[in-house]
């Protein structure tokens, strides 16, 4: 599968949303913020800015967003190794929570209390919130800290499902309504109602650990992996399918589906900084629920 680059100018980019006006929204890492893009033309603009960083996004209902901030990763001392402008990632640290982005821009905080560095989440038909919450790392990895994995919803607030994590990553829901989450090198399934886990791999391929990933409608899952600059694709039983390549110096983070029939992946990254576009994947991507505003 080729890629198209829809624009350059999304360093530090996370989080794609694939939103009913046809646009995509990403999230910055640093500085944390929203964009919207254009995917046609690639222009794109800054819709609400926050301190922290916007780790990942998630589509409410009203037109406004869900954000896991991690409260700020410093990538100034990264810039160079990264390629990137150090001018384009000022870090401007804040609170690590969950927040909602109302449609006109204005941002409240939805929990915060405990939390250490909520990195990517998921909405499910219930209209809970998923969230991993790795321990802060600030571009490196802290000694003596361990992941945790959360449910959030206005009623019940926080609930942690569990915890002692290496490092939790990535999480979406499977077309069964399973939960996955990337953990240190692999993939494992969580019961929500449990906390228990079961590795689905315990040991991608490669050199990369797994970031940001999605499934489409039959069960195939596409994984960022940013270190081997690449998108992996299993199949079902979690055998590796296929991989879209996108060049040595691509750090991918994460992806989503998009397009009237949901059969372009759009990816973000680390650096360079683009955003790119895969079209006419075999079968559409699994619809993800927007968040239900109380």
């Amino acid at each position: 599968m080729k890629y198209q680059v829809v624009t350059t100018e999304a360093p530090l980019g996370e989080g794609p949303v694939w939103c009913p006006d046809g646009t995509l929204v990403i999230s910055h890492l640093s500085p944390g913020s929203l964009r919207r893009i254009q995917p046609e033309s690639g222009k794109s603009e800054i819709v609400v800015s926050v301190l922290g960083g916007c780790n990942s996004a998630q589509l409410a209902a009203d037109g406004g967003f869900i954000i896991a901030n991690n409260g700020g990763i410093d990538f100034t001392g990264f810039a160079d190794a990264l390629g990137l402008d150090v001018e384009k990632v000022a870090y401007n640290p804040g609170p690590p929570g969950l927040q909602r982005v109302f449609p006109d821009g204005d941002v409240i905080t939805l929990a915060q209390e405990g939390l250490q560095a909520p990195n990517d989440l998921i909405v499910a038909p219930n209209g809970l919130i998923y969230f991993t919450d790795p321990p802060p790392h600030g571009g490196t990895q802290t000694e003596g800290g361990e992941g945790r994995f959360w449910s959030y919803s206005i009623d019940a607030g926080l609930h942690q499902i569990a915890s002692g994590f290496d490092f939790d990553n990535g999480v979406a829901l499977s077309p069964e309504g399973r939960l996955l989450i990337v953990e240190a090198r692999g993939l494992m399934w969580i019961d929500p109602a449990s906390g228990e886990q079961e590795w689905w791999i315990e040991q991608l391929p490669g050199e990369s650990p797994g970031d940001g990933f999605a499934f489409d409608v039959d069960g195939r899952l596409y994984c960022a992996c940013p270190m081997d600059h690449c998108i992996r694709i299993f199949d079902p039983d979690g055998q590796e399918v296929d991989r879209v390549d996108l060049g040595k110096n691509a750090y991918p983070t994460n992806l989503c589906f998009g397009g009237a029939d949901r059969r372009t992946l759009f990816t973000t990254e680390l650096a360079p900084g683009r955003v790119c576009a895969i079209e006419g994947v075999p079968t559409p991507g699994l619809e993800l629920n927007p968040w239900p505003i109380p």
